[in-house]
């Protein structure tokens, strides 16, 4: 197991992406922190693993409260002595183009998709430092590096994961710190309704991704979750700073 003996905080765990990457996790031998909102996808997500024989938390916590999340992130510290990964991946889509999104809209989406990753990234870093090693993995998006139509407040945001990404791993990578991010495509979980809402629904979107996605279909979670493995192990021990796109070849297309 490549993650054996390790501890892990996964926010935005408790479903999705989040929970695909924690279980993966867990396999692996990490014991695994899920920090999410929603108290019963946390539980969920900690049932699972436990049947699997992995080891894991659930941390019911609003990743936008710094003052809480703080307390949680040095909490898995205190009981466990190390923090070896963080994988800030709890974020939400808020449609609409600049006249249409709300300035409530806008300043949620950068509280939950950049903030949380500040302040959490904020929170290891003194325990990552002193123990001469550590992992940060923030998801972005592919609309990170790419035009996503009329999402400005999203598109926005993970443009400013990958910025923030780069810039603190050249900032401490001299203390063994590792910090790259990943940029998931067209993934097939509730997490993209307000999209499929604002281009006319699942029909219209299905369409979509035939046309322009040169893979021609969604990704499955575990598909992202293989990723989020070598991102987070010493598989990829050379690799900081660095996107990893995973979108079935849309932003080539």
């Amino acid at each position: 197991m490549i993650l054996k003996d390790r501890v892990a905080i996964v926010t935005g765990a408790g479903s999705g992406i989040g929970r695909a990457g924690a279980m993966i996790m867990a396999r692996e031998g990490a014991h695994v922190a899920i920090l999410d909102r929603n108290a019963v996808g946390a539980e969920q997500t900690v049932e699972i693993v436990r049947a699997r024989g992995g080891s894991a938390e659930a941390i019911a916590i609003d990743v936008t409260d710094d003052a809480a999340l703080t307390k949680a992130i040095d909490a898995v510290h205190g009981r466990h002595g190390r923090i070896d990964i963080l994988h800030n991946h709890a974020g939400a889509q808020v449609e609409g183009n600049l006249e249409d999104v709300s300035v409530e809209g806008f300043d949620r989406s950068w509280d939950l998709n950049v903030r949380s990753h500040f302040i959490a990234a904020r929170a290891v870093m003194p325990h990552m430092r002193a123990a001469g090693r550590g992992v940060i993995l923030n998801t972005s998006s592919s609309s990170g590096v790419l035009y996503d139509r009329e999402m400005v407040a999203y598109t926005t945001t993970k443009h400013a994961v990958v910025a923030m990404t780069r810039q603190i791993a050249g900032d401490y990578g001299r203390y063994g710190i590792r910090v790259n991010a990943l940029c998931p495509g067209w993934v097939d979980t509730p997490f993209n309704e307000p999209f499929i809402r604002q281009v006319g629904g699942r029909t219209v979107i299905e369409d979509y991704i035939r046309k322009r996605v040169p893979l021609g279909r969604w990704a499955d979670v575990e598909e992202i979750a293989e990723p989020i493995l070598f991102l987070v192990s010493d598989r990829s021990s050379y690799v900081t700073g660095q996107i990893l796109v995973c979108d079935g070849g849309e932003t080539i297309a």
